[in-house]
């Protein structure tokens, strides 16, 4: 019996705890490729590299049962290449992570661990990116492990509905007091951003971004909602941006008449 496919990748580097996690996690059950950027590329969203070159480094030996590849681009750049220059049939799977810090609400618009998945999306393959609420390098992946085989399996036996991603994040919890998995919708919030103005020895300005996270929204069904009350959050999320509800609106607008005015 052919065992599934897996990609595996991540925006925190080929070296990270978290990738290596999800590697022990998925080898005993599946055929699994590795194709991770070699440094971090944490916030690089969905960016790709255009001006510069490419390059893939194989770390595995040949006998080894699980093929590891580094990238030099971002995680966007490295299910791109895995897709087009490595993988010799297409995933059953494309799995991204386990990030090292959350990637819940308005986080998934920046994350390299979500673009990431949400290419293998676009690609047309199933996918999940999963990250766990602790930033620290050293986190303790041992409570979710269960958790994310469930997850995974589940998916490879169902599949994923057309042109859908998971977004998968786990509060920092021991095992017995995560409640369990819930369904979600992304929490709004923003990040109340400032910009830490230094000057160079030379007397240049530079700046250093930081902020502070600010649930803007009070609802129980919420990834932000769910996190906070001990449950893992599954956020099915869409790379089709298209906002279907104003288009109705948008249309009863005059886009045809001449103006005059300059």
């Amino acid at each position: 019996m052919i065992k599934p496919l897996i990609l595996i990748t991540n925006d925190d580097g080929i070296s990270a705890p978290g990738i290596r996690t999800l590697i022990e996690i998925t080898s005993d059950f599946a055929e699994v490729v590795v194709v991770a950027p070699d440094s971090p590329q944490s916030a690089k969203g969905h960016s790709i590299t255009i001006n510069d070159t490419l390059y893939i480094n194989k770390i595995s030996k040949e006998n080894e049962a699980i093929l590891e590849y580094t990238c030099s681009g971002t995680p966007v750049d490295a299910v791109k290449l895995a897709i087009n220059e490595i993988l010799k049939r297409k995933p059953d799977l494309c799995v991204s992570g386990i990030n090292h810090g959350s990637n819940s609400s308005i986080n998934v618009i920046y994350s390299g661990t979500m673009s990431a998945a949400v290419e293998g999306g676009i690609q047309g393959i199933p996918s999940i990116g999963f990250s766990l609420c602790d930033y620290n390098w050293n986190a303790d992946f041992e409570p979710i492990k269960s958790f994310v085989k469930t997850i995974i399996l589940e998916v490879l036996e169902k599949g994923l509905p057309e042109n859908i991603v998971l977004n998968v994040n786990f509060p920092k919890l021991k095992e017995k007091d995560i409640k369990g998995i819930k369904v979600c919708r992304q929490a709004k919030a923003i990040w109340m951003e400032k910009f830490d103005k230094r000057k160079t020895p030379q007397g240049r300005d530079y700046y250093w971004l930081t902020g502070e996270f600010v649930n803007q929204d009070n609802g129980e069904d919420t990834d932000e909602w769910a996190l906070a009350n001990g449950y893992i959050s599954l956020v099915p999320i869409q790379f089709d941006l298209t906002a279907h509800h104003a288009i109705q609106q948008l249309n009863n607008w005059n886009w045809n008449k001449i103006s005059t005015k300059i």
